[in-house]
């Protein structure tokens, strides 16, 4: 190995000079040997551990938390991806689910929809696999599989085995270099041993380490960023810190996405683990208090719409029926309703209008064929959220 290019901190890692005339960073091992746990971020992490457990008892009031996690898991895809550059919305993505028999997706929703796919994988694959390489690979497949990462020179599910960076033309004018093939390898079993080691770190912090870690690893060609923040809610769900899977800070993320990247990027310039501790922490408490207060709402508005459904007469069994399917898929179409509740289309066509009546449904396209509907004051919750501040 060339010699080490003595430049800026060696706390979190070293600039290696390589043969090709570029340097790349070799991270050390975790977690830092001095790393400081402030009493002023003690207090972030205690406003954050009280902020999961209100979460973890507001999720247990809702009739069916299952539904909830759907638009979550919704949520979290839209927005990791939109972090990377992909444009398709929430809207989008849901119009895409209600219509999914009437074509090919567009890409921007197909990378969204394969990240939906992974991040169900991942949660699914918990009960009998830990987070581990293997478990990353698998993600990563699934993640990959359909639109850019489906050229072969992006190898789904493979590890790289050529240098690759983030920002500029080439490693040689790059932002920052990765460590190349063979001490990536090394640093991802660092890593993953990491993953299982249980030290005198609270849980926050441990996910936090392996987040920033993971994404200074880089291991595939394409798909790192989105993988990496997978793989908080993985860690998150895998060690019980709530109960259901239901904290993805992808909001907070791309609310604050600069600072994310500098946060980052400051652990392997300067050594600062303890400003990347700090903002991740506060992203905890700020999306899970969003989360609590979204459940609440949504507890409110389901008793609201059933009071409105109870007027529908002979059509408020079907209609009570539909309401709880809303919350999945707040976007429908008669020919969704039809297959869901196993009804004929003018039964369809008449428990729509009644629910558009009572004000639930909205109809969204102002076609007289292929109409689409949406459960408008559901979706709002989301996007009203999505909009929030810390």
């Amino acid at each position: 190995m060339s010699p080490v290019e003595q430049r800026g901190s060696q706390r979190a890692g070293t600039l290696v000079a390589q043969a090709a005339g570029y340097t790349a960073f070799i991270p050390r091992n975790l977690p830092p040997k001095d790393l400081v746990l402030s009493a002023p971020f003690l207090h972030k992490l205690s406003v954050a551990d009280r902020a999961l457990a209100r979460l973890d008892g507001a999720v247990t009031t809702l009739p069916n938390p299952d539904l909830f996690i759907y638009m979550y898991v919704r949520r979290e895809a839209v927005l990791s991806s939109q972090i990377e550059g992909t444009q398709a919305s929430m809207i989008d993505v849901l119009q895409f689910e209600a219509e999914r028999d009437r074509g090919e997706q567009e890409v921007p929703v197909g990378e969204v929809i394969d990240y939906i796919d992974a991040l169900r994988h991942g949660l699914g694959r918990l009960e009998t696999l830990p987070v581990s390489l293997r478990l990353v690979r698998e993600i990563h497949a699934h993640l990959m599989k359909d639109v850019r990462g489906g050229e072969p020179h992006k190898t789904p599910g493979e590890f790289r085995t050529t240098q690759n960076w983030w920002g500029g033309s080439s490693p040689g004018n790059a932002r920052f270099v990765p460590p190349p093939p063979d001490d990536m390898k090394r640093a991802l079993h660092e890593w993953e041993g990491y993953v299982h080691q249980r030290d005198d770190f609270p849980d926050l912090v441990h996910i936090a380490l392996l987040h920033a870690q993971f994404e200074t690893i880089h291991p595939f060609l394409d798909g790192n960023g989105r993988i990496g923040r997978l793989l908080i809610s993985l860690l998150l769900a895998e060690r019980k810190i709530l109960e259901q899977p239901l904290l993805y800070l992808s909001i907070f993320f791309k609310e604050h996405k600069s600072a994310y990247y500098d946060r980052l990027q400051a652990i392997r310039d300067d050594g600062e683990w303890e400003p990347w501790l700090d903002f991740f922490v506060e992203g905890v408490a700020m999306v899970a208090a969003e989360a609590t207060d979204t459940a609440r709402k949504i507890l409110a508005l389901r008793e609201r719409d059933r009071a409105r459904i109870a007027d529908l007469g002979r059509r408020s069994g079907n209609a009570h029926r539909l309401l709880d399917w809303l919350f999945r898929q707040p976007v429908v179409t008669v020919k969704l309703v039809e297959r869901v509740l196993k009804i004929s289309q003018p039964a369809a066509n008449a428990l729509i209008a009644s629910m558009s009546q009572a004000k639930i449904l909205k109809e969204t396209t102002g076609y007289r064929r292929n109409r689409r509907f949406v459960y408008d004051s559901y979706l709002r919750l989301f996007e009203e959220a999505g909009r929030r501040g810390p």
